[in-house]
């Protein structure tokens, strides 16, 4: 099977990113994005999809942490839709449900090539810690529209920002691991289209 594995460098005004993906990993993260949620963050997803994932990024957190979360969202989502190439016997969809604590996460995802995010979460708190809660969504937007994800992300219920947050990321890392695994019975682009 050929790796899949890509590399996505970005520089703007704003940011520097370097990032460097596994889909077929172990679940090691090497991650600094100068911003310690979000590698929290983002070490959960890789651990959990089983992604081997490096990340350097810096960015102007000076002003906030905007450009530098949406940035690593653009990188993220370029390098997987980079790593899957084709696409050819993945299964394309996958869904799940993921508690953390008090709060449930229900996660779908299709890997259709047509981004579009349905974001159905309330955070009862502008920060976790020094991260500003409304980021999340941000870096998913991001993420999806270059990865040529269809995300639903429903929070049915929870109160703890941070255990929202956490069973998101989790719950999205379950979704990818399944979404993007190969199935052999599928010999082809999995679609009737016969391209994603």
């Amino acid at each position: 099977m050929t790796k899949r594995i890509a590399t996505i460098s970005r520089k703007t005004k704003e940011t520097q990113v370097e990032l460097t993906i596994n889909i077929d990993g172990e679940g090691t993260s090497k991650i600094s994005t100068g911003i310690g949620f979000l590698d929290h963050m983002l070490d959960l997803l890789t651990k959990h999809a089983l992604f081997d994932l490096i990340i350097k990024a810096s960015g102007d957190r000076i002003v906030d942490d905007h450009h530098t979360v949406e940035d690593v969202g653009i990188c993220l989502g370029q390098a997987i839709n980079k790593a899957l190439g084709d696409k050819k016997g993945i299964q394309r969809f996958s869904n799940t449900s993921v508690p953390m604590q008090e709060t449930l996460a229900n996660i779908a995802i299709d890997i259709s090539g047509r981004p579009a995010l349905v974001f159905n979460v309330a955070f009862h708190t502008e920060k976790i810690g020094n991260f500003d809660a409304e980021l999340i969504e941000e870096f998913l937007k991001a993420f999806i529209t270059h990865a040529g994800i269809n995300l639903h992300v429903n929070i049915p219920y929870g109160t703890n920002a941070h255990h929202i947050a956490e069973a998101i990321f989790k719950g999205l890392a379950k979704a990818l691991e399944s979404a993007v695994r190969i199935d052999e019975r599928i010999k082809d682009v999995p679609s009737t289209k016969g391209l994603l």
